[in-house]
């Protein structure tokens, strides 16, 4: 079991929750959790800090399906597995945005998923980033510089 996360890892998982939930204010399906299990097979669950799901879940406890977007804040406890692990797991399954905080740097790096593979998107500390998720049937535009 990981240690509890630092009061600036929670600060910043919070305010990434405060943005989505102005972002997704009015959809219907889409909703985003913090954090919440995926259970990926009966020997595989992790629990994202912040993630957006475009879909209704099948199980009141967990989820079962791949979410959309996947935010992970880095620690020095969680470091290497958010960055390799969980990077290789999260494209395997099909997450189709993963964002990976660096609260020390104050930098994001954000990728995506193409042809099965992640392509990294860029480096952002206090841009505003425009994208769009078709399951979602939605465009966002996620402010970097809220979060820190």
């Amino acid at each position: 079991m990981s240690p509890i996360p630092i009061l600036k890892h929670q600060k910043i998982t919070n305010k990434i929750g405060r943005q989505l939930d102005e972002i997704f204010m009015s959809a219907k399906i889409v909703k985003f959790y913090k954090p919440v299990d995926w259970k990926i097979d009966e020997h595989t669950i992790v629990q994202p800090d912040n993630l957006v799901i475009c879909h209704i879940p099948t199980n009141e406890y967990y989820l079962t399906k791949a979410p959309e977007i996947v935010f992970e804040v880095l620690s020095k406890s969680t470091a290497k597995k958010d960055l390799g692990i969980k990077f290789d797991l999260y494209e395997k399954e099909g997450v189709k945005f993963y964002f990976i905080i660096n609260p020390d740097g104050e930098v994001a790096k954000v990728y995506k998923l193409k042809e099965g593979r992640y392509i990294k998107v860029g480096d952002f500390s206090d841009e505003i980033l425009n994208f769009s998720i078709d399951e979602c049937n939605k465009n966002l535009s996620f402010n970097f510089n809220k979060i820190w």
